[in-house]
Parts: structure tokens; C-alpha cells; sequence
């Protein structure tokens, strides 16, 4: 079964899973832990304060378990994903789904974490909505962190333009409530897919099918009709009010507190768990949050630009760019005109992008000071550098227009030039040197 007791129960055999069986509290304390596990080991919580289930955080803290988590190496994460997305395939469906274990009709028992001190109260951040496009007929998932009100509604946070607001509106304007379903507990697999922004229309759990090699199940849910993963840990089922808001404000993927908003409301109709049931808790702005978001990003760029322009070698969304705004294209120069050409190619298919660097093959776009060096001598501000001035960028920017969503983009071209000696530019090396130790002449 691909569920998240399955990848789980592969971490912990890869021994990149730590068990804390003391007793913790979901406020600060839980996420105090996961940040200190961050870029290194799952956490697995056996026994919480405020709550009977347990929690799993940091699942996908690191590209290695990334990588694990779709089924591939590391330097094929993107092969797999891009292939995933083109060769998409529908799950099988059944009747009755695994998390139908148990039912609820409140969410008191949920370990709902409390994160940061001024956050607007604790969130559900791994939650992802499955609606039903009001066109197609087809459904869409995607992330969207929900905060309690009370034992049976939750603010939902939503992006205006993105899938599930244009869904609401529609309802919005059709007197109609929204009918959703809400899982918490997921095959990573299948939370990679749901931060993957696919296009209008298209059913972003096909994607994840593909990546779990056909063996992925939904169940259809009672109330709302839609299809949920069957192995999902927590379904909760309910309809997003057309005439209600609530405040909230929230952590992003920045580790910065967005701005007050007043956000819809859902209301829950019931909640589904399975027995023994794991919650799952992502620390906003920190490793699982970024590569979640920013890797099915880097996926897309790759197969976009290594289409339109064969010499791009590999796109990396760099962490000091939190994964979202900045990103290095490393390519095989062939004409003095196409980086500037990639720069642009790049901020279209990411419009959040802030920050887009070209490099030579001979740079590691992982790395910040070898992206640095070829800044310090391959570029010339004068020639070399793109400036975009009040076009649309991220929301999460705070140096941005954010009312208005305006942002300034800056591209780099740092590879070498070619009407120059190549010599002049080539990295020196020692022969042999891989092939000496230190310790064997010590």
C-alpha cells in the first residue's frame, strides 16, 4: 500500500526516523523539535499532551528523502517527477476507504500544533483540499493550512487566481456553498503532487499515481463525492461557507508572518481517522516546507527549459532563496544571447521568482559560493545584469508592493564570454588530487 505508514516504515529501516516517546505539548513545543531536527531526521511523537493520536514531522526534510519518497536517486528527483506528470494515470476507486476506521463530528481531538508566538493561533499545515473543478467535472488538489475557530470550522488559507479560490468563487457566485474533503496524513508522494500547481482542469492525484507506480487507491467520501486517498490517516468533510471570513495571519515559507487576512470559512461535516492515526505536522518556513513547495517547482523548470533550450544542464531553487524566489540556471552556453533569453524563459514559468543567475557547466548551482565566484568573475553589471521593474511577483515578498502584488526581478548573467580566451576562465586543477589522502602521509 502507498500510505504514510509505508514511508514511514521505509525511514525508519534507513534509520532517518527518531521515536520521542516522552510527553510533549503541541504549543511550541513540538515545532521547538522538529526545527531543531531540521535537515536531518524525521520525528515521530508517541505521546502527546492535548491529544490520543500521534505525530510525524520533518518527513521530507532532506533531498535524499525526497528522492525517497518518489522512488528515485537524488540526481533523478526531476526525471521522475516530469515523467510522472507526462505519463499521468487515474488511481483505482473504492467504496469504502481505510480511514473510515473511526468517525467524529469535531476536531477537539487532532494534536493541532501551535508554531510561532505571534502567529494567530496553532495551524494545520499539512491539510490538503480536494474539490471538484465546476468546468471540467475533474478534481483538484492542493495545500492549504486551515486554523481552528472552534470544534467544527477552520479558516482556510487561500491564494486568490489559484485553483481552489477560482472553485469557491464559482460556488461564491452561484449562492452555493463549496463541498470539500480534507486529508492530513498522506504518502509524501502524494503531498508532492498536491504542491505541484497543475494546470486548470488537470487532477494532480494522477500525477501522484504515476509516482507511486499505479499502486495508489482512493475512496470516495460520503458527503461531498469526492475521492481521497484511502490509506489518508485523517479525511475531514465539510463545505467552505460562502458568506463567512475569519483573521488570520500565519509563518511562510520566508520564516516571516505574512499580513492580517480575512479568510473563508469551513465548516466540518465529519471527521474520518484510522486507528492508531498519525498526524502530520509541517514547520512553516522550514526544510520539509520549502523543498515540498519548491522542488515540484524545480522539477517544472527543469523540463521547461531543458525543452526550449537543450544546453540547460540542471535548475536549482536555492535554499538561501528559500526555494522560492530565487533560482540557478547551470547550462552549456552555445550563443551569447541566450542566457539573457533563459533569464526570461525562467521568470515566466515562475512568476515568484525574484532572483534568476545563469552559470557555465563548470559551476555547481548548489552551491552558494561557487555561484558567488562565478558572479566575481564572469559578470559585468553593465552588461550582464536584468532588471524588471513592476511586474507581478510573490506574495510573500515583505520588501515587495504586496497590496498590489508588484515585485522588481533581477537576472545574472554570470557565464563566461565567448568572444573571450576560454583559458582565462578555466578553474585550475591538481592532478591526482581525488585519488590522495591526508591521513595516509600523517
Amino acid at each position: 500500500m502507498s500510505d504514510l505508514r509505508t514511508y514511514i516504515s521505509q525511514i525508519k529501516k534507513n534509520h532517518e526516523l527518531r521515536t520521542i516517546k516522552k510527553k510533549v505539548s503541541t504549543k511550541y513545543e513540538i515545532a521547538a523539535l522538529t526545527a531543531k531536527a531540521d535537515g536531518n531526521d524525521a520525528l515521530l511523537f508517541e505521546n502527546i499532551k492535548e491529544s490520543p493520536f500521534r505525530l510525524v514531522s520533518n518527513l521530507v526534510g532532506t533531498r535524499k528523502r525526497f528522492a525517497q519518497s518518489v522512488g528515485s536517486k537524488e540526481d533523478d528527483i526531476h526525471k521522475k517527477i516530469i515523467h510522472a506528470i507526462s505519463h499521468s494515470k487515474k488511481p483505482k476507486i473504492t467504496k469504502l476507504g481505510i480511514f473510515m476506521e473511526n468517525k467524529s463530528n469535531t476536531i477537539s481531538s487532532l494534536p493541532i500544533v501551535t508554531h510561532f508566538e505571534k502567529e494567530s493561533g496553532p495551524f494545520i499545515t499539512s491539510s490538503i483540499i480536494y474539490v471538484k473543478n465546476p468546468e471540467t467535472g475533474k478534481q483538484n488538489s492542493s495545500f492549504h493550512r486551515l486554523m481552528p475557530i472552534d470544534k467544527n470550522h477552520l479558516s482556510v488559507r487561500m491564494v486568490e487566481g489559484r485553483h481552489l479560490h477560482r472553485c469557491f468563487t464559482d460556488a461564491k457566485e452561484h449562492g452555493e456553498d463549496l463541498k470539500v474533503a480534507i486529508t492530513i496524513g498522506v504518502h509524501p508522494a502524494i503531498s508532492i503532487a498536491g504542491a505541484y500547481q497543475e494546470e486548470w482542469g488537470k487532477d494532480e492525484l494522477n500525477i501522484a499515481n504515476s509516482i507511486l507506480g499505479g499502486k495508489l487507491v482512493l475512496a470516495t467520501c460520503p458527503f461531498s463525492g469526492l475521492n481521497v486517498p484511502s490509506g489518508a490517516e485523517i479525511v475531514l468533510e465539510g463545505k467552505i461557507l460562502r458568506d463567512k471570513t475569519h483573521p488570520e495571519w500565519m509563518v511562510e515559507m520566508l520564516q516571516t508572518y505574512d499580513h492580517k487576512r480575512n479568510q473563508p470559512v469551513f465548516e466540518l461535516e465529519s471527521m474520518y481517522y484510522r486507528d492508531n492515526p498519525i498526524f502530520h505536522d509541517i514547520l512553516s518556513g522550514f526544510a520539509e516546507h520549502r523543498l515540498l513547495m519548491g522542488m515540484p517547482i524545480e522539477s517544472k523548470l527543469n523540463g521547461v527549459l531543458k525543452k526550449t533550450f537543450p544546453e540547460t544542464q540542471k535548475v536549482s531553487m536555492t535554499n538561501g532563496g528559500c526555494n522560492w524566489l530565487h533560482a540557478v540556471v547551470q547550462i552549456k552556453k552555445k550563443k551569447e544571447s541566450n542566457p539573457k533569453k533563459i533569464i526570461h524563459k525562467t521568470f515566466e514559468a515562475h512568476r515568484s521568482l525574484k532572483q534568476v543567475t545563469i552559470v557555465d557547466s563548470d559551476i555547481d548551482p548548489n552551491s552558494s559560493d561557487a555561484v558567488e565566484y562565478a558572479m566575481a568573475t564572469r559578470f559585468q553589471a553593465d552588461k550582464d545584469l536584468v532588471i524588471i521593474k513592476k511586474v507581478r511577483g510573490s506574495s510573500l515578498d515583505p520588501s515587495s508592493d504586496q497590496k498590489n502584488l508588484k515585485t522588481a526581478k533581477m537576472g545574472i548573467d554570470a557565464t563566461r564570454p565567448l568572444s573571450k580566451r576560454p583559458e582565462g576562465f578555466e578553474l585550475a586543477k591538481i592532478p591526482k588530487a581525488d585519488k590522495i589522502s591526508l591521513k595516509d602521509y600523517l
